[in-house]
């Protein structure tokens, strides 16, 4: 089984190097200059992935010196076990160890060299330690995952023509997390441009018509060269063993797990046989995890729906509760309103008679009829009462008026006038201090007849 852990997916199979034995391989090449990772990792399995004593004795070979260890013996290899739902297609490797001296010259050769040997291999550290800071592994800086993909694809186009499955344009982890999200299955494709099974396997497997059809409408397909920095992180995550190398991923205890490997070349009709039998027996779990989902996304729908229509009742209670306010407040001010103007009328109400008082107070008595300065003055109200009084010709024209104003069927406001010629008299309730204008020089004569004009409207 393998585990998602948001970049790559790494297998952890009994038969599969470990970490550190994959770090040892890349060192191995890096020190040797040796390319061929199936080579390099049959030496260090012949010396029990010792690192040391394989450079040693791999640069002893190369120099003509004959080796130190005795040739192995020949692997025994065991048929891998039938893949069933909850394991992945394994192979089995025998790991030999290196044969150890048998003769006392062979030992003696040994404790001889054994010296040299130590001096060589702390030497081989010390250079190892700084190539690691000279000549690192370019495929190790991942700068652009996504322009790794592309470049590709399109050489894959320019080689093997355009009949060929859908590849996905992404990163590996976007391709890793598109097909747990919509519960797809994830086939990926490693390509060593390198091995000589490359060429055949692309035109006459993923080239052919019925394996694109089949993988178009059944996953999602991500491929990449080991020669870019991205297929290379794959190729250490995935651990293939030769290539040509698919992987099947699919989504499982919800993680993204390696389901099916296929290392070498195989048929279009063997590939499709075994992808469809590893995606029979997991597509009963891809089933019960989309009704799952579907029963999670129905039960988000409907409380959501819930909640819009509980924010949208509580919308339109607030709505109404704003609406009652306002006409609350519109009526408080209305009748706040109407409760000055009726204070603001009896105010009036209060001075006009507290004027009136004041007025009638201040009213010069009548003057006698045989006075030869008096005028009468004879008033009509608009009630039609009449009113008559004699006047001094030398008093305020203001007299008239506030002998008017102190009447009680006099109206509120109003204007006198005469009636021929018609003419406004100059008065008002307050007069202003220089109104100076007296009966006489308004031009009043011995009997005048003055009419009141109710203004108050």
């Amino acid at each position: 089984m393998a585990e998602y852990n948001g970049n790559y997916v790494e297998g952890n199979n009994d038969d599969e190097i470990t970490a550190e034995q994959t770090e040892k391989l890349i060192q191995f090449q890096d020190l040797t200059g040796n390319e061929d990772t199936d080579e390099c990792r049959s030496i260090l399995q012949r010396h029990s992935w010792n690192i040391e004593t394989a450079v040693q004795d791999t640069l002893n070979v190369s120099e003509g010196r004959p080796t130190v260890f005795d040739t192995p013996r020949t692997p025994i290899e065991t048929p891998p076990p039938e893949v069933n739902s909850n394991s992945l297609d394994q192979r089995v490797y025998t790991v030999q160890r290196p044969n150890q001296p048998q003769s006392l010259l062979a030992w003696g050769y040994t404790l001889l060299l054994f010296p040299f040997r130590f001096i060589s291999i702390s030497l081989f550290d010390i250079v190892r330690w700084f190539m690691r800071f000279f000549r690192p592994d370019p495929r190790r800086i991942v700068t652009d995952p996504v322009g790794d993909v592309i470049a590709f694809i399109q050489q894959f186009n320019e080689q093997y023509g355009s009949e060929h499955p859908t590849f996905y344009h992404g990163t590996y982890s976007q391709a890793l997390t598109d097909a747990k999200r919509e519960l797809k299955f994830l086939l990926v494709y490693l390509h060593g441009a390198d091995h000589e099974d490359t060429p055949v396997f692309c035109r006459e497997t993923l080239c052919n018509a019925d394996i694109c059809e089949f993988i178009n409408t059944r996953m999602l397909f991500w491929a990449a060269s080991t020669n870019t920095p991205e297929g290379y992180r794959v190729s250490l995550a995935l651990r293939e063993s030769t290539y040509p190398f698919l992987a099947l991923i699919v989504l499982r205890d919800n993680k993204m797990t390696v389901v099916q490997r296929i290392a070498g070349p195989v048929q279009p009709q063997d590939l499709v046989d075994r992808l469809t039998r590893v995606m029979s027996e997991t597509e009963a779990y891809l089933v019960a995890m989309r009704h799952e989902r579907q029963q999670r996304d129905q039960t988000n729908t409907l409380r959501q729906q819930q909640d819009e229509a509980y924010h949208e009742s509580l919308r339109q209670d607030r709505e109404k509760e704003r609406k009652r306010q306002e006409e609350k407040d519109r009526k408080d001010k209305e009748i706040e309103a109407q409760l000055e103007k009726e204070l603001e009328e009896q105010r009036k109400v209060q001075e006009r008679e507290e004027l009136k008082l004041a007025k009638a107070a201040s009213l010069p008595a009548e003057p006698e009829p045989e006075d030869p300065e008096a005028i009468r003055i004879v008033v009509k109200l608009p009630c039609g009462a009449r009113l008559e009084r004699r006047f001094l010709k030398t008093e305020p024209l203001q007299i008239i008026y506030d002998f008017v104003f102190v009447q009680d069927d006099a109206p509120t406001e109003f204007k006198l006038m005469t009636n021929y010629p018609r003419r406004v008299l100059p008065s008002q309730p307050i007069p202003t201090p220089d109104d100076v204008t007296t009966i006489q020089s308004f031009g009043l004569a011995q009997k005048e007849t003055i009419y009141v004009q109710d203004t108050s409207d």
